[in-house]
């Protein structure tokens, strides 16, 4: 396949033989090009398992900090990608399929930001990190699910807030502590389809199990759930925790962790709410499946698609990520 084509994709799409190892392969190229890859919890199993680092949105965000690798490759979502390069300008950030979006990120453009602060004149603006980098250019810091409260709590209390694009996160952080921030009226496609009659049908069939949700969900669901966090809180309550059973409400690619992590206990993922009488026994992000070992492989291969940045974009949208990253 030429070039153009792989540029209409957004992926290099080249045949691999079938008796090559791609994970043999894909680690021998990483240490060939100083490269290392890091991996979202979402992504699928095999990739964890080749990566060199897996975490949630804010560790990944400070392992591209920290990094004296050359070469990174982001398997998650675009804004990771970008969150990477606008940390770390100097190195190559490849992403294996530039059509893995967001569609929290796709909730909030940069031109409706920037006219409903014109609107709202005087008001801070906080953004989660589920974010292009044009919306971080207009943003005077950024949070993560896990860091959110500690931030809005350094703000002062009068504080005139915006915050978005996610609603159900927003308005949890209002709930907790007492602000009356503006909201934005985004959220996540997967976080917004969890049923509460699923959570309360697997309750009935494990009464003991702990439920665990994440900030992105729904009100009624976080209202049902013991234990509200990122997916670094799930992960480390789980593995602190005496219980056995667990239902999770967040997007099913945390299995693989949770599993891994703590082979003696049990996880039921809470379904999505049923469309048109069909249901699943799971619910996934469709743009971090995009991730697969063949574009991983073809992206070291090729060193391509990289992540660029408008310097303009990049001189303010790296603004707000460091002054979280100071406060959490």
């Amino acid at each position: 396949m030429v070039k153009n084509e792989w540029l209409a994709k957004g992926y290099v799409e080249e045949p691999i033989a079938s008796s090559l190892d791609l994970k043999e392969e894909i680690r021998r190229m990483c240490k060939e090009k100083d490269a290392i890859i890091l991996a979202h919890y979402y992504t699928v199993g095999e990739i964890q398992e080749i990566a060199d680092f897996v975490g949630d949105s804010l560790a990944l965000a400070r392992k591209a900090a920290e990094t004296d690798a050359r070469m990174m490759v982001m398997c998650g979502v675009h804004f990771m990608a970008e969150t990477c390069k606008l940390l770390s300008p100097d190195k190559v950030v490849l992403c294996p399929d530039l059509t893995a979006g967001c569609s929290l990120a796709d909730s909030c453009k940069a031109d409706d930001l920037k006219r409903y602060k014109e609107e709202h004149p005087g008001y801070k603006v906080v953004s989660y990190v589920n974010t292009t980098a044009a919306v971080k250019a207009l943003t005077d810091c950024v949070v993560t699910s896990g860091n959110a409260k500690k931030v809005i709590d350094s703000f002062p209390k009068d504080e005139k807030i915006i915050f978005g694009p996610d609603y159900n996160l927003g308005n949890y952080i209002n709930s907790v502590t007492g602000r009356h921030m503006l909201l934005w009226n985004g959220g996540c496609h997967v976080h917004e389809k969890f049923s509460v009659a699923g959570i309360v049908q697997l309750k009935d069939e494990h009464p003991e199990a702990v439920v665990m949700a994440h900030l992105e969900c729904k009100a009624p669901v976080l209202a049902l759930a013991d234990v509200k966090g990122s997916t670094a809180t799930m992960l480390h309550y789980a593995q602190q925790s005496d219980s056995k059973e667990f239902i999770v409400a967040t997007e099913a690619g945390i299995l693989h962790e949770l599993e891994r992590t703590c082979p003696d206990k049990h996880f039921y993922p809470v379904p999505p709410e049923v469309t048109e009488g069909v249901g699943c026994s799971c619910n996934e992000c469709e743009y971090m499946k995009k991730n697969t070992l063949a574009k991983i492989y073809n992206t070291l291969k090729y060193g391509w698609p990289s992540v660029e940045i408008d310097q303009a974009i990049a001189r303010e949208a790296v603004k707000p990520i460091e002054k979280m990253l100071s406060l959490s």
